[in-house]
């Protein structure tokens, strides 16, 4: 240990000494800094590493981008709750009441219709406000796992062309975002998710019960369309892996329901919003570091996987690229052999939780309630929270105000 290793300087190391506090932002977080980032530090100055959970803010997130909602909340617990978000609490008691639920309900789908419109406008793809609008927006990266919910579109966009009279629920697959300018793998998953959609969507044999979507240009003012209209929010990064993030806590509160793994603060709105109103898969942080240690175990994933073997033998075959038959042979090539981010291993995970969404969102009135109380759960996770914890734990200043 030292600030000093091989003739560099340990910025990380001697930005901890130079430190009278060191922070996380999530529970998970502080926790991985302690034991993986920082274990000899942390020893030797205990308590210095702290954890404060970031938060977004309501007024953005909430009040202004979904007036639809903000005045129901308003309507039922009466003003001011943007400053104190813990008033949310106030539309529990309220989640029963057969009436609410219906305006809750009216309120995302009036966001829908809204977004299908937008949609059509910028990309032509037309979509049905009905369908389960499922959003994965944020950066691209290979460890928020992009790839992973396109591997399984794929495979629902082959049952549904194997069993076209089956029990199928309808769905807009919603991607967006960014990635590195010089993240060549980011930009071949973003070209995949593109040949997909225009695969998928150009098929009339599934009669439009899945389409994907993937706007242009992603940024706020377009996170703030799409993030209202969510029904379902892609929190699906390998485990370990995420900070924090932000973009979950804006879904859940804004009455988007999440499918995810332990990761970042998805850990601590899971504990919020109930167990039972999150749909959980994948292995822990733990459990990634030890299946790691298999240099085996994506080939061992993929093998006891039918639906995933077959999608890449799609890709391999150059289903979606005809002009360029080997153009996603990489992508295969990395699953079977590097799959560093550990897709292939939780794939069946995540498609068994995809068909317990499905399940719930048939059933109207359990999926409402569940959407509204995760709405009425999500106080804790406001910007006003994070910085009163920074002002009180890690800076030791008072409030002006």
């Amino acid at each position: 240990m030292g600030i000093v290793k091989n003739h560099e300087v340990r910025m990380g190391e001697l930005a901890f000494i130079m430190s009278h506090k060191v922070n996380g932002v999530s529970a998970l977080h502080t926790e991985l800094v302690k034991k993986t980032l920082f274990p000899e530090l942390d020893a030797l100055h205990p308590g210095r590493i702290v954890n404060q959970t970031n938060g977004v803010t309501p007024r953005r997130w909430l009040r202004m981008a979904n007036p639809a909602l903000s005045r129901l909340i308003t309507s039922t617990i009466g003003e001011g709750w943007e400053a104190d978000l813990d008033r949310l609490k106030g539309l529990e008691k309220h989640v029963g009441d057969k009436a609410f639920r219906h305006a809750f309900g009216q309120a995302k789908l009036a966001n829908k219709v809204a977004t299908a419109k937008w949609i059509a406008d910028h990309t032509g793809v037309i979509v049905d406000p009905d369908a389960m609008f499922d959003v994965q927006v944020k950066r691209i990266h290979e460890y928020k796992r992009q790839l992973m919910n396109v591997l399984q579109t794929i495979a629902e966009w082959h049952r549904i062309r194997s069993n076209p009279n089956g029990n199928h629920v309808p769905r807009v697959r919603i991607f967006g975002g960014k990635s590195a300018p010089g993240y060549a793998v980011a930009k071949e998953i973003v070209h995949l998710i593109n040949d997909v959609a225009t695969v998928i969507n150009a098929d009339p044999g599934v009669r439009g019960l899945i389409k994907v979507v993937y706007p242009a240009n992603y940024n706020v003012s377009m996170a703030e369309r799409l993030i209202p209209a969510a029904d379902l929010s892609e929190q699906i990064s390998t485990a370990g892996m995420e900070a924090s993030g932000t973009g979950n806590m804006k879904f859940a509160l804004n009455g988007a329901l999440t499918i995810g793994t332990l990761d970042g603060a998805n850990v601590e709105i899971r504990q919020e919003v109930g167990a039972e109103n999150f749909f959980l898969f994948g292995l822990t942080a733990d459990e990634v570091a030890e299946r790691r240690k298999n240099v085996e175990h994506g080939r061992l994933a993929i093998e006891a996987s039918q639906s995933l073997k077959d999608v890449l033998q799609m890709l391999a075959e150059g289903r979606f690229s005809p002009g360029e038959r080997d153009r996603y042979h990489g992508i295969v090539d990395r699953i079977w052999k590097h799959d560093h981010f550990l897709v292939a291993s939780d794939f069946a995970a995540y498609d068994a939780a995809q068909a317990e969404v499905d399940r719930a969102y048939v059933d109207r009135d359990r999926w409402l309630k569940m959407a509204a109380l995760n709405t009425a759960r999500m106080g804790f996770f406001s910007a006003d929270r994070a910085s009163r914890g920074y002002m009180k734990d890690i800076w030791s200043a008072e409030s002006a105000l």
